[in-house]
């Protein structure tokens, strides 16, 4: 969400208290195990063939020849703990994320009276709590799934120097699982990466690279992006929007680059002011490839023309439409296990009922607040 002159109005909407980031196990009320009874959310060995982030076919592959689908903004959420605030791009949190087989978090930190904290926009628009909790919360998560490797993406708002990340890494406990690649080009498979227990990769933007924390790897050494600004279906496109020394797709490949795909569509609601849009939300996440917007057709796109699989992919309302289905599909794969299904959203509604009451709530908040200013003026 992107903010001008605006943001006293919209703060004033849609800031709520700060949102818990201590995330539960799930419920059973609100997770259904998509295997047998016995079987658990943990991607377990066979005794013939190892599983390896849900899938054998996965454990000889290397990290950079893998996509995984990721939850933009996942520590913001669109529930009962932010009043359904319109800045929310989840409707779940993380650990329901890695349940339902993502393995890719994006998240946002401010430094907030010099505590990291994760904030959309501002911490008074909508405050996630310390980077620290949520860290703790990933890292139990991490413990409870020795067969799995997930990736982090954390964007540093206000430049802040990489040792502070690495105090909250050291903290929570999660930097004993990071992963210090020594080449760029060169990563080794998923299983060598669970064999040695490096299981977490981290990337940070606005930080240098650091000899004392060399598991915190500066974002846009390793990364590019696709453009994040999209307001209409036949926007997504393949462009190498950032770094800029990244040059082409196919330069950038040759330098060891890999390739993410932001797939969010936004609304505009007044001036310079977006939220996320949930209106399309069944095309925008479909792993389809027949519509245009569809999830699945800008990943097919971007294979195409990159004459590589994305490596990374960002969607808002990830347990809307089929996300995870099209990362199987660009991985080639069809045999995953261990993974739980989403059965309701946090609000307890089901998916369609959910995206509904919360866009209606939301979009009635708006109208209210828009047309209370005009009377003052």
């Amino acid at each position: 969400m992107r903010f001008s002159v605006a943001r006293l109005l919209v703060s004033a909407l849609i800031g709520t208290a700060g949102v818990q980031a201590v995330f539960p196990r799930p419920e059973a009320s609100d997770v259904s195990s998509a295997l047998s009874p016995s079987s658990t959310s943990t991607a377990a060995s066979s005794s013939s063939s190892q599983v390896c982030n849900n899938s054998p076919v996965l454990c000889d592959r290397h990290y950079n020849d893998i996509t995984y689908m990721g939850a933009h903004d996942s520590a913001f959420l669109r529930d009962a703990t932010t009043g359904n605030s319109v800045a929310g791009n989840q409707f779940k949190n993380a650990t329901f994320a890695l349940d339902a087989g993502l393995r890719f978090l994006q998240a946002q930190v401010h430094n907030e009276n010099n505590t990291l904290r994760l904030c959309h926009t501002s911490c008074g628009l909508l405050d996630a709590g310390p980077l620290e909790n949520w860290l703790a919360a990933v890292n139990d998560w991490v413990v409870g799934h020795p067969s799995d490797v997930i990736t982090l993406l954390l964007v540093n708002s206000d430049n802040v120097d990489v040792s502070k990340f690495a105090d909250a890494f050291e903290q929570s406990g999660i930097d004993k699982f990071g992963f210090t690649p020594t080449s760029k080009t060169e990563w080794p498979s998923l299983s060598q990466m669970i064999a040695n227990d490096t299981r977490v990769v981290s990337f940070i933007t606005n930080i240098d690279a650091s000899t004392t924390s060399p598991h915190l790897l500066p974002e846009f050494d390793y990364i590019f992006e696709t453009p994040f600004t999209v307001l209409e279906l036949d926007g997504f496109n393949c462009t190498v929007d950032r770094p800029s020394n990244a040059g082409s797709a196919s330069n950038a490949f040759s330098k060891g680059f890999m390739g993410l795909i932001n797939h969010f569509k936004d609304q505009l609601i007044v001036g310079d002011v977006f939220i996320p849009d949930t209106n399309t939300i069944s095309v925008v996440n479909s792993a389809a490839t027949n519509a245009t917007g569809n999830l699945g057709l800008h990943i097919q796109q971007c294979n195409q023309q990159w004459s590589h699989r994305p490596s990374f992919v960002l969607v808002d309302f990830w347990d809307q439409g089929t996300t995870v289905n099209a990362a199987d599909n660009s991985n080639g794969i069809n045999d995953a296990t261990g993974r739980s299904s989403v059965a309701s959203n946090s609000n307890g509604s089901s998916s369609a009922d959910g995206v509904s009451s919360t866009r209606e709530l939301g979009m009635g908040a708006l109208v209210a607040f828009f047309a209370a200013t005009l009377l003052m003026i």
